[in-house]
């Protein structure tokens, strides 16, 4: 009696058949990024095309939100009302961003290279999450009886003399917006950075150390290219989050300080959604060049 072997499947029904599998597989993320990104970013695409007046919305397409926009940009005497709160907003951007790259590196540089302690490495990362376990509103909020202008900071500083006044720009004003920003965002500087760090291989350091290099080189030309995706991947997150933010701008401002996206919220609370969503475009696109820009810096996905 003869048997015979079983018969292997082809390799193109098998490469197939793996295929649909992957396929399968990202389905479901897939199809919440077009159910909760894709679909909704459509239709505030379409809605800035859209006309309005007090009352409804009127669904067309016109340029005339893009043009309101940017009305009065022409004349070259004077900054036009876009111009400036973009100017003021990529002020802040560019200001939090550098504070918080500081700040992010040198936290990240004692936790992976002068704690040895892995145990010691957890704890200290865990305090620096401590802020994050409350929420953003209350942590903006604790400023204000520190900053104020009857607040602990100025009492002190009368106390021991140093100023005869309060000190009026503690709070409500620019310093107060980016002490705010830094102490809420740091943290997304921190992470990244720090995970590349930890893999960097120690031996690198021993190396660049045995050729005679001194601290400072072995850091400017060894651990920082090293850590550039985590400061590439870092800057993406705190760049994108300022500049969408209006809620800490509004608080830490006073409602004084414009920036885009306050006049996102302020044109969206007077129903004024097609200008809004004109003005939500525009801000997107924004962001997604300065992201664009980053990531040719460095292969992400490859380093990932």
């Amino acid at each position: 009696m003869s048997t015979t072997a079983p018969t292997s499947p082809a390799p193109s029904a098998l490469v197939a058949r793996q295929g649909v599998a992957a396929w399968w597989q990202a389905a479901p993320l897939t199809a919440v990024f077009v159910l909760f990104f894709l679909i909704p970013l459509a239709l505030i695409l379409m809605v800035s095309f859209w006309d309005f007046n007090e009352y409804e919305l009127l669904p067309d397409f016109t340029f005339k939100n893009y043009v309101a926009i940017f009305e009065g940009c022409s004349n070259t005497g004077e900054w036009c009302v876009t111009a400036k709160t973009y100017l003021s907003t990529f002020k802040f951007c560019f200001l939090v961003w550098l504070i918080t790259l500081l700040i992010g590196f040198a936290v990240s540089y004692f936790m992976a290279f002068h704690v040895r302690s892995s145990n010691m490495q957890t704890l200290l990362f865990v305090l620096c999450t401590i802020p994050f376990w409350t929420s953003n509103v209350i942590r903006m909020i604790s400023w204000v009886p520190l900053l104020g202008r009857n607040g602990l900071v100025n009492q002190g500083l009368m106390a021991t003399g140093l100023v005869g006044q309060p000190v009026e720009w503690l709070l409500f004003s620019d310093f107060s917006v980016v002490l705010a920003f830094v102490h809420l965002y740091t943290m997304f500087m921190i992470v990244p950075i720090f995970n590349s760090m930890m893999r960097i291989d120690r031996s690198l350091l021993e190396a660049a150390s045995d050729s005679g290099a001194s601290a400072w080189q072995t850091l400017w030309h060894v651990i920082v290219p090293l850590s550039r995706t985590g400061i590439i991947i870092g800057s993406i997150f705190v760049i994108t989050i300022v500049m969408g933010d209006f809620v800490t701008i509004g608080v830490m401002g006073g409602q004084q300080i414009a920036s885009v996206g306050k006049i996102i919220q302020v044109q969206t609370s007077y129903l004024q959604f097609p200008l809004a969503a004109a003005n939500a475009v525009i801000l997107l696109a924004i962001v997604l060049m300065i992201i664009w820009a980053l990531t040719r810096l460095v292969d992400i996905r490859k380093e990932l």
